[in-house]
């Protein structure tokens, strides 16, 4: 029997691009885990995605039934109506983000991952805590350099 795991994520950026973070929420039977990071110069979209990623690469076994719940419709249109499909069909030509959408290849492939979208700061629980994570994260001290997004910011990509 494989894992079931529920996914709560939501990213944050002020001022956009601008201080940034991310924070996601894995639940498993009755275990929680929060997680959240802050960088120092990124995009919304940016963390919204990083935020599945990461979540998806801290499950520790192979093959789970993941349930991704996203108030990001960049995130979850691109899976759900395949639009990433198409920009790897186009060998990534003028697609956003193309480092992050790789790396989310890499690990959802490990895994059986369905998204959800959910309506942003409409008083979801979960969702709420995840903003509430992702804000502080990109408010905190020692932000991380996102430094795929710093050398290549001024590239016309974004």
């Amino acid at each position: 029997m494989s894992v079931k795991v529920q996914m709560y994520t939501d990213g944050a950026a002020s001022g956009n691009p601008g201080p940034g973070g991310y924070g996601l929420i894995l639940i498993s039977g009755h275990h929680r885990k929060e997680m959240s990071e802050g960088f120092r110069l990124t995009t919304n979209n940016r963390m919204e995605l990083l935020s599945v990623i990461v979540g998806l690469e801290m499950l520790k076994t192979p093959g789970c039934h993941v349930d991704v719940f996203s108030d990001s419709k960049y995130v979850v249109d691109a899976i759900e109506k395949k639009w990433i499909d198409g920009w790897i069909k186009r060998g990534w030509k003028n697609v956003k983000n193309p480092d992050l959408w790789k790396r989310y290849l890499v690990i959802a492939r490990q895994h059986q991952v369905k998204f959800h979208w959910i309506r942003g700061h409409n008083g979801h629980p979960l969702n709420e805590r995840c903003d509430e994570l992702a804000v502080a994260a990109s408010r905190g001290g020692a932000l991380q350099p996102d430094s795929w997004y710093e050398a290549n910011k001024d590239s016309g990509m974004f």
